[in-house]
Parts: structure tokens; sequence; C-alpha cells
């Protein structure tokens, strides 16, 4: 899947927040001054074109919706920052968080054990 701008990822969490949506429902959603009908017109095309939204005909108009899961965005994203990063290396990651101080021993242990549990079902 090709990456998006920012413009495309905030309108796509708009979807996964708000369900689907015409693009005067998107307009609706945002404060004054609001973006133009035509501007979010485009972004949702060209999320359509990169696979992120699909739509459904309602008479002359298009109702869209998110096809690509919130969660598997997530999934992907953090596979391409650690790929970019971190040398396609989670113990980088890992260890980067700790080396921070921003993952504390007790969630280090909780993920050891989730690790465990979940091995034993194999």
């Amino acid at each position: 899947m090709e990456k998006l701008t920012a413009k495309e990822e905030e309108v796509l969490s708009l979807f996964w927040k708000h369900g689907a949506m015409h693009v005067k429902d998107i307009v609706e959603l945002y404060d004054d001054p609001k973006p133009h009908f035509n501007t979010l017109s485009t972004i949702v095309r060209a999320l359509e074109d990169k696979g992120y939204v699909g739509h459904t005909q309602h008479g002359k108009t298009y109702r869209y919706h998110a096809i690509v899961a919130e969660e598997e965005m997530g999934k992907k994203s953090i596979g391409s920052i650690v790929g970019r990063y971190f040398k396609n290396s989670y113990l980088r990651v890992v260890s980067s968080f700790v080396e921070d101080g921003n993952l504390p021993i007790e969630d280090l242990r909780r993920l050891l054990d989730f690790i465990e549990q979940s091995h034993k079902t194999d």
C-alpha cells in the first residue's frame, strides 16, 4: 500500500471514528473555517485509489468507508518504523524504550508473561 500524506491520514482516521460517510458529512466534522468540499473529495478519492477507502453508490452520490482497519494500519506503520529506524530489530525497539525509561520493568514482566502464554498454546 502506498504511503499516506498527513491529510489523508487525518481523513482516514475520521472514517475509523465515525464509520461510512458522504464527503459532505466529513466537511461537517471540521471546525470553521471548514475545508472545501472539493478538497476533501480529492483526498477521499486519493485514499480510494491507494486502497484504503471504498465506496457504495447511493443515487448520484457515493458513501465512503474505510477498508483498512486501524489496527492493521498500526501494525504496518510499526513494521515500517522498525525496518527504517531499528534495522528490522524489535529487540532494538524494546531496548530503546527501556534505555529511555519509557518501558517500566513491570510492563516488561507482563510482556514476557504474555509471550510465554502465547507460546504455550502452540
